[in-house]
């Protein structure tokens, strides 16, 4: 590789500082590595010569440390690191080599260091922001798909270095900060994290305020996600804003159209049970949204979420068995459905039916939906399942689902699940068919109604048959189609309960 012109010493009688003859080179050197050919070929001593640069010139940012009155000397040196911080990360890009020669020149550690002088200084100067991010680049960059550089990062930046960037107020900081995280995680280090739960939650929080990062996002679904300890000790300990924001992800990740593998299978039944057993012990909570001073109550709210989460969870085959039989699971779903819909029949609140459709309106309230997705919830968990198909029976509640099936503006689809939940319970179950022919019979439930839900009741001699109308609209996916789709778990409207997002029409 050519090197770069030297500038003389005097131009034009004019004596030219040392320090701008260092950033024309540096300059020219960051330039001249955005070639492969140049960074392959590139000798080691100009490595060597760089960090010598960016020692001398983080000597500025030390003192005004202990001085803050010095910050606003510090123009030329920031000017200085950050051409170094560029010209390495550059000479990083795709180079083996380079990753190297510039770790073994303990690069990372200098570079480290001086980012804790940055954030120390706690000054918003454009300059000194420039000069951080590009510090971070130049880690993420020599800890890109080499080992030894990502143990070097590791050791130097945990936990500090994230503790102190994944909140900062500045967005690139954060993303930066995220990527060196993402890079550096491998399955040994996960432990590490389990000590240090508040970088964890960070990055939920990062994803939360900065959803269009892919960083973040990643770094959960990638990494988090595989370990079902860090995700029950960051639940735990998480506020409830956080605890939506990681179930949403979830929900996310379960919903992809690529289905989960074989290895996460296992991953993801230990996700089920800690979510199971949340739901069970808290699902009482969302009662707190029946009254107005509650409406917007975080712990209710996530306790919603996690309904949401277990019915995308039990649309997959390998969950399901395990969700249909996880103790007090649907008792305590079908128990809720009761008590809200008792609590909005009596008086007007947030589970009150509304029987007028607003086009223009938006899902401002998770709450929206909730008793849709409970009567969901148990028409997945009675799918070719006799047992609770007749717990269910047992619990007289039915007649309780029966009683929902009314077009409900918040609870788009309700008719539909409904239906789809009738059908579960009646598969292959001659005494719930029964029942539902015994009620049409004593006029506990209209024909018309049973008719719009594909059923009639046939008369055949002192028996009563409930047979199914094979051409009536079958629910799938949110929809009503016109041709018969068979019984089966049913995935939920997607993206109907995602906040700020338009509210589907109901068909």
């Amino acid at each position: 590789m050519a090197a770069p012109r030297q500038l003389p010493a005097r131009v034009s009688g004019i004596m030219v500082p040392a320090s701008i003859q260092d950033l024309e080179a540096l300059r020219a050197l960051t330039a001249l590595f955005k070639e492969q050919r140049n960074r392959e070929t590139a000798p080691r001593t100009i490595f060597q010569r760089v960090l010598d640069i960016l020692k001398k010139s983080s000597h500025a940012v030390e003192r005004a440390c202990r001085d803050p009155s010095q910050v606003d000397d510090l123009a030329s040196s920031l000017q200085l690191i950050t051409e170094c911080f560029r010209c390495l990360r550059n000479a990083c890009i795709e180079c083996f080599v380079n990753q190297n020669s510039i770790r073994n020149l303990d690069a990372v550690c200098i570079a480290v260091d001086l980012i804790f002088l940055f954030r120390e200084l706690r000054v918003e100067q454009e300059s000194l922001l420039t000069a951080f991010r590009c510090g971070l680049q130049f880690l993420g960059n020599i800890a890109s798909r080499n080992e030894a550089s990502q143990s070097a990062v590791w050791l130097h930046a945990f936990p500090e270095l994230f503790l102190s960037c994944l909140n900062h107020p500045d967005k690139k900081i954060v993303s930066y900060s995220s990527m060196i995280l993402f890079t550096s995680l491998n399955s040994a280090r996960m432990k590490d994290l389990e000590e240090n739960l508040n970088i964890a939650i960070n990055v939920v929080e990062a994803h939360y305020k900065q959803p269009e990062s892919e960083w973040p996002f990643l770094i959960i679904t990638d990494h988090f996600l595989k370990s079902p300890e860090l995700v029950k000790a960051m639940y735990a300990k998480m506020s409830n804003q956080e605890r939506v924001t990681l179930l949403d992800i979830i929900i996310a990740k379960v919903m992809a159209d690529e289905p989960l593998t074989k290895e996460e299978i296992p991953v993801f039944l230990s996700h089920a049970e800690l979510f199971a057993s949340t739901f069970v012990d808290q699902c009482r909570l969302v009662l707190k949204l029946t009254s107005e001073q509650y409406t917007d109550d975080e712990e209710a709210l996530a306790t919603i979420r996690l309904l949401d989460v277990l019915c995308e969870m039990s649309v997959h085959g390998d969950l399901l068995g395990y969700l249909q039989a996880y103790p007090g699971l649907l008792d305590r779903v079908v128990d809720l459905l009761r008590l809200i819909h008792v609590t909005g029949t009596d008086t007007t609140n947030i589970f009150s039916a509304c029987s007028y459709i607003k086009a223009d309106s938006n899902i401002s309230n998770m709450a929206e939906g909730f008793k849709s997705h409970l009567i969901r919830l148990i028409g997945n968990l009675c799918y070719k399942n006799r047992v609770n198909q007749d717990k269910v029976n047992e619990m007289d509640a039915i007649h309780l689902i029966l009683d929902n099936c009314s077009p409900d503006d918040r609870n788009p689809f309700m008719t539909q699940w409904v239906v789809y939940t009738i059908r579960n319970l009646t598969e292959d179950n001659t005494q719930n068919q029964d029942l539902i022919a015994n009620m049409e019979e004593q006029g506990l439930v209209d024909a018309s109604l049973l008719k719009k839900m594909g059923f009639e009741v046939e008369k055949r001699g002192d028996k009563l048959i409930l047979k199914s109308i094979h051409d009536a609209p079958q629910p799938v996916l949110g929809r009503v189609i016109t041709e018969p789709c068979p019984f089966g778990i049913e995935r939920g409207e997607r993206g109907l309960r995602a906040i700020n997002t338009s509210r589907a029409k109901s068909p």
